[in-house]
């Protein structure tokens, strides 16, 4: 009894052994990605070593214009719901006219940037890591480093600065097309009269509101960007691996993101009331 007492402390220890070193490797790793990143996207195109503005533009496109309808529809259908569960409580308190405010004011601070950051990460995060990971399993980055160009510079950098810059904007419009969706089942279907809607609407949102859901999102896009390239570029092995990757991508991203929401709304509500 004792030995296997010991066999099983020895297997515990070793587990835990092995997933913390894993854990301090992938760290450093996306570290130095995240350093090499910055390097090529803000400090390269001032030193005269180039930007690949056709890659960057073509993954605007896939970014921003190809995931538009599935945000602009999902965050409709938020803004109906959410105005539909807010009514049935605040007519309760005799506070219909208040539904607009808070959809409004939710939409704009938290459900927007993470509603549409978790569909980015989805769609976006995906493809992305299947991408540099097929990439890495046809051993496509390493003729990159035999003809010296940087993986990082090459196949990170447009992905990081278009999710960086598109992922605000979508965001902003999904934020608009919620706030729509809260105007039109409350106008339509709870019986309040459009311009109180309206003036209630305008009277609770302030630019706080905006500002801070878009700050959110600038991070957000950064996290999706930064680990799907980073899951791609360990890929180690064949088709089975990719889809690993694949699928820790998009899970770990929208963990984060949860996580870093969580933070953010702390901060914003402790540091800047």
């Amino acid at each position: 009894m004792l030995t296997n007492l010991k066999d099983n402390f020895k297997k515990l220890v070793g587990f835990w052994g092995r997933n913390t070193l894993t854990f301090l490797s992938d760290l450093g790793g996306i570290s130095r990605l995240i350093r090499d990143a910055l390097y090529w996207s803000v400090i390269a195109p001032f030193t005269g070593k180039g930007f690949r503005r056709e890659a960057f533009f073509k993954e605007c496109v896939e970014v921003g214009n190809r995931s538009l309808p599935i945000v602009a529809l999902v965050m409709f259908s938020i803004g109906l719901v959410l105005a539909l569960q807010s009514a049935y409580q605040l007519k309760n308190f005799g506070a219909l006219m208040y539904t607009g405010a808070l959809v409004s004011v939710s939409t704009a601070r938290e459900l927007g940037p993470l509603i549409v950051s978790i569909i980015i990460a989805g769609r976006i995060g995906a493809a992305i890591a299947a991408e540099i990971g097929t990439m890495r399993t046809a051993e496509e980055i390493d003729a990159l480093d035999t003809m010296a160009i940087n993986p990082v510079y090459f196949l990170v950098t447009p992905k990081f600065l278009a999710l960086f810059f598109m992922v605000p904007c979508l965001v902003a419009l999904g934020d608009l097309i919620g706030m729509f969706g809260g105007y039109f089942i409350g106008v339509t279907s709870l019986g309040i009269g459009s311009e109180i809607y309206i003036d209630k609407n305008f009277d609770a949102l302030v630019v706080k509101d905006v500002v801070t859901g878009l700050i959110k999102s600038f991070f957000f896009a950064a996290t999706v960007a930064f680990i799907s390239c980073f899951k791609g570029l360990r890929v180690r092995g064949g088709a089975e691996a990719v889809g690993k990757a694949t699928t820790d991508a998009v899970v770990i991203s929208i963990v984060m993101i949860v996580v870093a929401d969580c933070l953010f709304t702390a901060i914003f509500y402790y540091v800047f009331p």
